[in-house]
């Protein structure tokens, strides 16, 4: 049995960014990897959230991942869509994190 690739992100966002504010921002990103979800072959689990009211969070969007192998992971980070969504990421983060690990 082969491992699975897991990818996890977090982001913390500016209060204000792109003429919006921290909540707007969230749905859009969230809306922008929504669409990022079956891009490529191999992504088993694509999951973004948004953090909860009421509940312990530090950052403000997650995306919780799991690709087939490196190589899916590869194939998804260089797609066109992928790619088209991080100026928009890049403008409305204040900070990231970033884990991958095979389980």
């Amino acid at each position: 049995m082969s491992a699975t690739l897991k990818h996890i992100v977090f982001w913390k966002l500016k209060e204000h960014a792109e003429g919006a504010d921290k909540a707007t921002n969230a749905l859009k990103l969230k809306a922008l990897l929504d669409s990022c979800a079956d891009i490529v072959p191999g992504i088993l689990k694509f999951e973004a959230v948004i953090a909860q009211p009421g509940l312990e969070a530090t950052y403000d969007v997650l995306l919780n991942s799991e690709f087939a192998s490196a190589e899916a992971l590869d194939a998804y980070q260089v797609h066109p869509t992928h790619v088209a969504i991080k100026p928009f990421v890049a403008a409305v983060r204040e900070a990231r994190q970033c884990m991958d690990y095979l389980s």
